[in-house]
């Protein structure tokens, strides 16, 4: 599938603090991105240089094949909502819906409605005077119905409870399903997204520490539990992300491939791995390689 983004070596700088450090990767047109990491590694700053918020210290970005930095054909086909979404004080929530109608081109006003009517939206209300939940849900109402072809949701849900949630990612698959388009999720609630996110991007300490299919990555982790001995010899060839004694056994999480065959031969347990403990444990081994500063 064709690249809608790409970059190369980029690099942002506030005041003398890297926040984003020679990050290169691309988005391919048509997937869901799960866009990991913990609070300040990154993933915000990137995703304000993507869509034209920020200008790179150094390195490139081109989404659609252009610069978005003050780009307008670039940014008409971007959505971008953040859980810290602002609107003018004086806007009702029709209102912010009517701008919607107005700023993205592949808006779609009966699906808009539908999603406004599903998240009980009061329409007349001042947006300023909305519950925090209201106001996610409005954010994810607009990034939805502007079915842009590249849709950035930086966390907005947060404030959503557990059953309107679910009803945002049951709409945001459905919808895609139907529309495919290229979705980013920025979340901390990564099992929540797991079965949605198609491939995992993670930034630690503002570098690209894991660009892979998740997919994949589930068949790359797993945790080998036995005797010290017999886990030792198992795993020599992969990479240990983190190893822990459970009494008289060891158990190690691992990034490469154990054959089942042998591990039942030796008496040691093999388990897969949820995305959660997954970035859990790469971020925690990557943090431990990191030389002390």
């Amino acid at each position: 599938m064709s690249a809608i983004v790409r970059a190369e070596g980029l690099t942002k700088r506030f005041h003398g603090v890297t926040a984003l450090d020679g990050v290169g990767f691309e988005l391919r047109r048509n997937g869901i991105y799960g866009l990991l990491g913990r609070n300040g590694a990154g993933k915000t700053t990137l995703m304000q240089l993507l869509t034209g918020q920020q200008i790179p210290t150094s390195g490139t970005v081109e989404v659609f094949g252009g610069r978005p930095y003050e780009n307008p054909k670039v940014l008409a086909g971007i959505a971008f909502v953040k859980e810290s979404q602002r609107y003018p004080d004086n806007f009702r929530v029709r209102d912010a819906l009517a701008a919607g109608r107005l700023l993205f081109p592949h808006w779609d006003e009966p699906f808009a409605r539908a999603l406004a009517h599903d998240f009980d939206l009061p329409e007349r209300r001042v947006v300023k005077k909305l519950s925090r939940g209201q106001l996610s849900a409005l954010g994810v109402t607009l990034g939805l119905a502007a079915r842009a072809p590249l849709t950035f949701f930086d966390e907005p849900y947060l404030g959503l409870d557990a059953v309107a949630r679910q009803l945002f990612y049951d709409r945001l698959l459905a919808d895609y399903a139907q529309f495919p388009r290229t979705v980013v999720l920025s979340t901390h609630l990564i099992d929540e997204v797991s079965d949605l996110i198609e491939h995992v991007l993670l930034i630690e300490r503002g570098r690209l520490v894991l660009d892979e299919s998740a997919e994949t990555l589930r068949g790359q982790v797993m945790t080998v539990t036995g005797p010290a001995g017999a886990v030792d010899t198992l795993t020599a060839n992969a990479d240990e992300l983190h190893r822990e004694r459970l009494g008289p056994l060891t158990r190690a999480t691992i990034r490469g491939r154990v054959e089942p065959n042998e591990a039942r031969a030796a008496g040691v347990e093999l388990q897969a791995v949820s995305l959660q403990q997954l970035v859990v444990r790469i971020t925690n081994a990557t943090a431990d390689k990191e030389p002390a500063s």
